[in-house]
């Protein structure tokens, strides 16, 4: 029990943060959810199912006697593109997020900044701070969109760089093992 209250103001603030960037924030934060699911996904596989699959196709490599034939090349091929398309599963999704993020952030900053000016025709211009509310709408997805932008753009990368050397390692270790 004691562990809910400690976490009570932590809750509260991220609370007051979503409500104070509106309901685009919370676009926003699903989409970030999503990339981040699809981020530690692939981490996982990365480090295990894909060493596994790798073990497997050395295997099939390996239990064959002919290494220079058109057959040979062919599976050498298939292999390798199996290889490839496993480690970049779900790359181009995540890139997708991360191309979104920033224009959800744009979003926010339009419907924020339309609040604003609603607020400014009804109000008049005279009263800040009816307008401060508008103001926080407009720029706090903003920050927010950018932020889940940055941290999955640097992910990504990561593991585009990760599949481009798994690809190129598998390449490299058929032709070097019995080329």
């Amino acid at each position: 029990m004691d562990v809910i209250y400690y976490y009570l103001p932590f809750l509260e603030t991220i609370r007051d943060f979503i409500e104070l960037g509106g309901p685009v924030l919370r676009v926003i934060g699903v989409v970030t959810l999503f990339m981040w699911i699809l981020i530690i996904e692939r981490i996982i596989y990365m480090r295990t199912g894909h060493k596994h699959l790798v073990r497997n196709d050395h295997k099939v490599w390996d239990a064959r006697t002919d290494y220079s034939s058109w057959n040979a090349h062919a599976i050498r091929a298939r292999i390798i593109s199996l290889v490839s398309a496993n480690s970049e599963r779900n790359l181009a999704l995540i890139k997708t997020c991360v191309a979104l993020c920033p224009l959800l952030g744009l979003l926010g900053t339009v419907t924020g900044m339309i609040e604003v000016f609603e607020v400014m025709a009804i109000a008049g211009s005279g009263n800040p701070r009816s307008m401060a509310s508008g103001v926080s709408k407009a720029t706090v997805p903003t920050m927010a969109g950018m932020v889940a932008a940055l941290s999955g753009v640097a992910m990504s990368t990561y593991l585009e760089t990760k599949a481009r050397r798994e690809r190129d390692f598998i390449a490299d270790e058929l032709f070097i093992e019995h080329g």
